[in-house]
């Protein structure tokens, strides 16, 4: 059973050799420090930091990044340490956040090396902070406990290993911020050579090479994409009722991708053609090929940012050079010196935009051929596609929630595609964002969050075959009746939408009833003992305005379904300011934390693993005046009336 602790309690490790995971979501430094009985740190041999990423018992990320694993072996340490402390600190000169008040609340987990959590511990309250003590790690009569610490400093790290007896504290807070800002400009390889041609194959079961920083913390390509869902295949076994495990990975070959185009003339790049990856179908071929795409975008892009953060090193230093030479100060030497350290940056920042342009322009006449070609779920709303929908009679492998794009070239769409069905339920996030400074009323940007949600139940609704997908709707106000409208009018909902504390409590109560009956049966084996009247269709709860309408009781059934829904075919769609469940305080934080974030507007507020890139995310809106969505919904409730006749 984890522990999910507050700040101060202790909680006692079952194991010496651990892994502890930290997540922000933005790139931060992660180190260690090791102190004797007294807390004292007894010298710089005592830290493992990105300089010097491992010690005995210890190793830690090389570089900054959004997500740290950093494992720890306690029987390992010195005989002399009795505490290890887990030091968390934003990278000085970097161009991002200055204090961690400006980042969502930092999440460390204390783990088994088998993945299994131990302890974990969200940080709040943090304003101007720059560092911060997130965990200790301590022993007590030959036992080891972890204590949350959450204590920040705003004097960065200099202030907080000085706090702790370090004597050359400033000296080495400047080594680590001077190893961060070089695994910063050289954490990223330049890509791999392309084929001849451009005749790309993307492979299933192979990974493209992530950034070349050391240590644990090196991030990993996408993984393997899985075979179109088969029905009854994953399992295992065929029969009964209910299947809602998640489709099996296929571990061999699959065929190979269609003939590529004839080679283009010397000097021209081949063109591009739909389906250029590897799959047992089409669809799995475009799927492959989309998440390509994403790839050589997103390796681009870092390979361009750290050509560009090499040439303001090297300028900075040339610089530095000539102003501390008292001889570049008399007459025109210094001036001449400083103009060429320059004329080197600009020929430096130059090629690598070329080598970038050049990238680009490949990736977009890709996704010129490529978006045309793809099927209706991984279709954009205003594709054509749509305008020829029939109901489905297989569940597709991915639905596509949005578009990503990096601020180099935004007219660039990479489609964000999620495997079906849903892993994670999905937060429509109402509250303000960094895409929301021009929307002044608080009442819009309710309304969009609420015609979000609403075209993706849309979308979840059209690609299932009739009948294999429900959707209910919390409305406790009644305040979104307007946004509910196409669902209510097309009558393609369970029922009316709950209102009332009332209707809140009965809806919870049965889809919590339902996964109830559906774990016990798939535990026991039993499938065919669960009651006739089960609805075995994928459910999906979309709740309005959280937390209103919602007691203590109903908050506690929502996180049971959050975590325990989405492996028995029970999926959530919060719409909800984070700030309106404020008073609940780190309760809610697990909640958060189990959906993906999605918002309304334009906002880059998702990173991927791989390179941490900040991706602005695009949401799938129907275009203004357009039918499609209501002739799609007409379709869909039809099917359901005469089951896809």
């Amino acid at each position: 059973m984890t522990a999910e602790l507050v700040r101060g309690q202790n909680h006692p490790l079952p194991e010496t050799r651990l892994e502890i995971r930290v997540s922000v979501g933005k790139p931060i430094v992660a180190g260690v420090t090791l102190s004797d009985d007294r807390g004292k740190v007894r010298g710089t041999d005592w830290v493992a930091h990105p300089g010097s990423p491992t010690l005995p018992g210890l190793e830690v990320s090389g570089q900054a990044a959004a997500d740290h694993r950093l494992a720890v072996d306690l029987g390992a340490l010195p005989e002399a340490a009795h505490r290890v402390n887990v030091l968390l600190a934003l990278p000085v000169g970097a161009g991002g956040p200055v204090s961690f008040g400006s980042l969502a609340a930092p999440f460390v987990a204390v783990t088994g090396l088998d993945g299994t959590e131990v302890a974990s511990y969200t940080i709040t309250d943090l304003n101007a902070e720059s560092a911060v003590v997130a965990l200790e790690l301590y022993r007590r009569h030959d036992a080891w406990k972890v204590r949350a610490v959450g204590q920040g400093y705003a004097g960065g790290l200099a202030d907080m290993l000085t706090d702790q007896g370090l004597p050359q504290a400033h000296e080495l807070a400047g080594a680590i911020n001077e190893a961060v800002a070089r695994g910063l400009a050289r954490s990223v390889a330049a890509p791999p050579p392309r084929p001849p041609d451009e005749a790309r194959v993307r492979a299933t079961g192979q990974t493209a090479a992530g950034p070349a920083g050391p240590g644990p913390e090196s991030a990993a390509a996408p993984q393997p994409v899985p075979a179109p869902h088969q029905p009854g295949d994953a399992s295992g076994t065929t029969g009964g009722p209910v299947n809602y495990t998640h489709p099996g990975r296929q571990t061999s070959a699959p065929p190979p991708p269609p003939p590529a185009a004839a080679p283009a003339e010397p000097g021209r790049a081949a063109q591009p053609v739909a389906g250029d990856a590897t799959g047992w179908s089409m669809e799995e071929r475009l799927y492959n090929q989309v998440w390509g795409m994403f790839e050589d975008l997103a390796r681009a892009t870092a390979a361009y940012r750290s050509a560009v953060d090499f040439a303001e090193s090297r300028m900075d230093q040339e610089l530095d050079k000539v102003l501390s030479d008292p001889r570049s100060r008399i007459g025109n030497t210094g001036d001449l010196a400083r103009e060429a350290a320059r004329t080197k940056h600009g020929l430096l920042v130059d090629r690598a935009r070329d080598a970038l342009d050049r990238d680009l322009g490949q990736l977009a006449a890709e996704s010129d051929v490529v978006e045309p070609a793809l099927p209706m779920a991984f279709a954009g709303w205003d594709s054509p596609v749509w305008h020829a929908y029939r109901t489905p009679m297989e569940i597709p492998m991915a639905l596509r929630l949005g578009d990503l794009h990096l601020p180099e070239r935004p007219d660039l769409r990479i489609p964000m595609l999620v495997r079906l069905p849903l892993e994670r339920g999905l937060w429509i996030d109402s509250g303000r964002s960094s895409g929301t400074d021009t929307l002044a009323d608080t009442d819009q940007l309710r309304r969009l969050a609420m015609d979000s949600a609403v075209a993706h139940a849309a979308r979840l609704l059209a690609v299932y075959p009739p009948g294999e997908f429900t959707v209910h709707v919390v409305d406790a106000a009644g305040s979104a009746a307007g946004a509910l409208s196409p669902l209510v009018t097309a009558g393609v909902l369970d029922g009316a939408p709950a209102a009332g504390a009332a209707g809140v409590s009965a809806v919870l109560a049965k889809l919590t009833q339902r996964v109830d009956l559906v774990q016990m049966a798939i535990r026991a084996g039993a499938a065919d003992a669960l009651p006739p009247d089960l609805d075995t269709a994928e459910q999906l709860l979309i709740v309005n305005d959280f937390p209103h309408g919602f007691d203590d009781r109903a908050v506690t059934q929502l996180r049971y379904l959050a975590d325990e829904g989405p492996a028995v075919g029970v999926h959530l769609m919060l719409v909800a300011d984070r700030e309106d469940a404020a008073e609940y305080g780190p309760l809610l934080d697990p909640l958060w934390r189990a959906l993906l974030r999605l918002t309304p507007v334009a906002d880059d507020h998702l990173a991927d693993p791989w390179v941490g890139h900040a991706w602005t995310y695009e949401p799938p809106m129907v275009p203004s005046g357009s039918r499609v969505l209501k002739q799609v919904l007409d379709q869909v409730a039809h099917a359901r009336r005469t089951g896809g006749r």
